[in-house]
């Protein structure tokens, strides 16, 4: 049944007032939200946006941390007819700009003062930007700017338009159709300006409830709203199908306090990227490291066991009694305390998503009995397009298409996709709309790939960045860059890879390593350091990579497709990858293009057969001041394998 989000929230608000909708932790305490509470704040914010001149189609920015009366903003704007555009809060002022103009925003929903702040200093460059609504006041007594103004005084103007015009919220929420458009995302933009991706009530609100049937959620899960709310994956999960299937979603007091309110949350519904799993391996890993040697030496012999046996038993399937009670030893020993630690206890279901996991940390998690799953999607499908049966999840695979999904593959191995999850169209750019939506319906996903024997779809890289190799011994032979850099990031000292190859004799990676994960290694072993570049550079961290490396380049080798793709010369970069610096999308994902080009001289050393090269890199702080770092890199060469043959 087709409807809208203003009305799952009335039905909520008629048929269980008193339930939680929201929990917020405000000085270390939790603080729940009944659905009755949010109607009301719904209902006070929209009457004080409409008397403010918030009119139906018009666009208004959200920008903030997960935060109950963010997400009742977004909902009183979407009750007006009006289009709620998330943007992401830790953007730089001028990244904000191209959305606000684009979309020619008056209106914002500003959380504090960082990012009040942020929005005045582009205030010239955006001038129909003219009401500036902010939630917490810290910081903002003496602010005196025309159009600024707390959200509290919003909401008392609200309270009394809404006690004299008791039927405006229901009158305008009946106007709003399924397909009227709910929300607008803006994709990262890794080459020039983001686009806005257009979504109706409908093709958001279809996938999350897709997504729900698939896992049989119920009003009863609880989700951590812990990811920025502009990007779609956190805004399908604690947005869309929060309010398609009525459960609790949990904001955290900070940043900082993830992990902790992780823990005292529990919950059952649990969606985060590869790189936060990644970190929290991590994390456990160097807390190992640190422990004695009894501890250590129990921790490697059960994980041995899980590695072996525990992603067959989450899959349902019969493993040797022998096992099954060395599992269920591991479990009360080693396992359970584990997935506590990682706030884990009652998670039912996990997906991770917006890029390729590595298959090592996918078997990690399930063998210690998380039932973590891949999913594919992306902002243009409202990211519902395949999913992992519960005892069908490989870490080589990322599901089946979900209901209402069909799927192709173009003659370039392409993945085309039809779905009543896509998007309506980019926002005033019908020329990038009809490069990816075909007359017919179909949905240019960028992504190469296939559907295997089981129908399960294998994603190998982006259409653009699958190569060959050229010249050499592996002359033709594939190479994935995303692959080789999901391999090695797998190990806890590895952050971040940059793979190059296509077009080459040869595969060269640049590396981050993990600060804290490599701090704690040094320091273990006496090893001073001065900070991250002096870190980087220590001849014994490039020996720790160098083992690292190799490590993938023997699993490579037993790889058909791509024994080609390993490791040839690689680098420790003198600075961490950064979004403010350009090199990373919002969302963490590798600018590789524009990496190639801010680090050609690096490139040509690892090709040149260079030993060591200087940089000089200028690098953005957070308070906005620029800097640079230079250092002399050392390039070392790696030991490759050969080939594996596969048997006849």
């Amino acid at each position: 049944m087709q409807t809208t989000f203003p009305r799952l929230l009335l039905n909520h608000a008629a048929q269980r007032p008193g339930e939680t909708a929201m929990r917020e932790k405000e000085y270390g305490i939790w603080q729940a939200l009944s659905w009755a509470d949010l109607a009301v704040l719904v209902e006070q914010l929209a009457c004080g946006l409409h008397q403010a001149g918030l009119r139906r189609d018009e666009h208004m920015i959200v920008i903030g941390a997960n935060r109950p009366r963010l997400y009742a903003t977004m909902l009183a704007v979407q009750s007006l007819g009006a289009v709620p555009i998330p943007l992401y809060q830790d953007a730089a002022a001028p990244e904000c700009v191209f959305p606000i103009n684009n979309a020619d925003v008056r209106f914002a929903f500003a959380e504090d003062q960082e990012q009040v702040d942020k929005l005045l200093e582009i205030r010239e460059q955006c001038p129909q930007l003219s009401n500036i609504y902010f939630d917490d006041p810290r910081g903002l007594r003496n602010y005196d700017e025309p159009g600024l103004m707390a959200v509290d005084d919003l909401l008392a103007a609200g309270k009394t338009f809404a006690a004299q015009h008791q039927e405006f919220l229901p009158s305008e929420v009946s106007r709003i159709k399924p397909d009227d458009v709910a929300a607008m995302f803006f994709t990262s933009g890794t080459t020039g300006n983001p686009k806005g991706v257009v979504h109706t009530h409908n093709s958001l609100l279809n996938r999350a409830k897709a997504g729900a049937d698939f896992d049989k959620l119920t009003h009863s899960e609880e989700v951590l709203a812990y990811l920025p709310p502009a990007w779609i994956g956190q805004n399908i999960f604690s947005y869309a199908q929060w309010l398609a299937c009525g459960y609790v979603v949990n904001c955290p007091e900070s940043a900082a306090t993830v992990t902790i309110d992780l823990k005292e949350v529990g919950p059952t519904y649990y969606f985060a990227p590869p790189r936060v799993f990644e970190g929290l391996l991590t994390s456990v890993m160097i807390r190992m490291e640190d422990a004695g040697t009894l501890k250590r030496n129990m921790f490697q012999f059960f994980m041995g066991v899980a590695k072996r046996v525990g992603p067959t038993l989450m899959d349902g399937k019969s493993v040797p009694l022998s096992d099954r009670v060395l599992y269920t030893l591991g479990n009360f020993m080693v396992y359970g305390p584990l997935r506590n630690n990682l706030g884990m206890s009652r998670v039912r279901v996990a997906y991770t998503a917006g890029e390729a996991i590595g298959p090592d940390l996918f078997s990690f998690y399930r063998s210690i009995g998380i039932n973590l799953k891949q999913l594919y999607g992306s902002t243009e499908t409202a990211v519902f397009v395949c999913l992992q049966p519960d005892n069908e999840a490989r870490a080589d695979t990322v599901g089946v298409p979900c209901s209402g999904v069909e799927i192709k593959v173009a003659d370039n191995g392409e993945i085309l996709v039809k779905s009543p999850g896509l998007l309506k169209g980019y926002f005033k750019n019908p020329e990038a709309t009809a490069e990816v939506l075909t007359p017919d319906g179909w949905y240019h996903t960028s992504d190469a790939g296939f559907l295997d024997a089981h129908g399960h779809l294998k994603i190998i890289d982006r259409v653009k960045d699958v190569g060959r190799i050229k010249g050499g011994a592996n002359d033709g032979a594939m190479f994935a860059p995303k692959y080789v850099e999901n391999k090695l990031k797998f190990f806890p000292h590895i952050k971040e890879v940059v793979a190059y190859g296509d077009g080459r004799e040869k595969v060269c990676v640049m590396i981050n390593i993990d600060v804290d994960a490599v701090g704690n290694w040094a320091e273990r072993r006496n090893l001073p350091y001065a900070g991250y570049t002096d870190l980087a550079q220590k001849p014994e961290v490039y020996q720790l990579v160098k083992e690292c490396v190799e490590k993938v380049n023997a699993d490579l080798s037993v790889d058909t497709l791509l024994a080609g793709s390993q490791v040839s010369r690689f680098l420790v970069l003198h600075k961490e990858l950064d979004a403010d610096d350009g090199e990373l999308t919002r969302t963490n994902k590798v600018r590789r293009g524009f990496i190639a080009e801010k680090y050609d001289v690096l490139v040509d050393a690892l090709y040149g057969g260079k030993t060591s090269q200087f940089i000089e890199t200028q690098v953005k702080f957070e308070d906005g001041r620029t800097g640079s770092i230079s250092a002399t890199l050392k390039i070392e060469d790696a030991k490759t394998f050969t080939p594996v043959k596969a048997a006849a």
